[in-house]
């Protein structure tokens, strides 16, 4: 097979099958491996972030990813390399004109890899503050704020509940700023 190296190491960027990106970027690294590629396909990289999510009043920091089915790859295209990561089960083409491989510019990588990681959750809320209660048995309620606990990441609010009011300790993804 004649073979055109541009000789130049480029970032591309490959479609695959929502779901598939781990199992992608695993299967190209080992054929990286098995055909003795390491030359000529250098990273295989999958944009994440990591994020801090109120569930249930708890804090959990998982990573997301940014760009569910791509992946990107930074590699010198050459027959050889286009072939084996085109022919990688879950890879459905590269992005570009008839799913032609076109090199990403340095901007639209930093883009895809720039996301920082996020400072932990703040809320602009205060004492007599009026909130709308956005999760839960008292979802759509209009609620007072009480108290803020910064280190716990939660607010208590007093509910008007049968009459009389009833005070509730909501983290800070559960609530909204009237």
């Amino acid at each position: 097979m004649a073979e055109e190296r541009s000789g130049k190491p480029e970032w591309y960027v490959a479609h695959t099958y929502a779901g598939y990106e781990n199992k992608v970027k695993l299967d190209i690294e080992q054929s990286i491996k098995n055909r003795n590629m390491e030359d000529l396909i250098f990273e295989v990289s999958i944009p994440t972030q990591m994020v801090t999510e109120l569930k249930k009043g708890k804090e959990i920091t998982r990573e997301k990813k940014l760009y569910p089915g791509y992946v990107l790859v930074h590699m010198i295209m050459t027959d050889d390399t286009w072939y084996v990561v085109r022919n990688t089960r879950g890879v459905t083409g590269f992005v570009g004109p008839d799913s032609k491989p076109v090199p990403i510019s340095k901007a639209e990588l930093e883009a895809l890899q720039g996301k920082k990681q996020p400072g932990p959750i703040k809320l602009e809320v205060n004492v007599d503050d009026t909130v709308v209660i956005t999760n839960g048995a008292f979802k759509d309620s209009i609620a007072k704020v009480l108290a803020v606990n910064e280190s716990k990441k939660s607010v208590t609010v007093g509910v008007d509940f049968m009459g009389g009011e009833r005070k509730l300790e909501i983290g800070f993804g559960e609530i909204k700023k009237i």
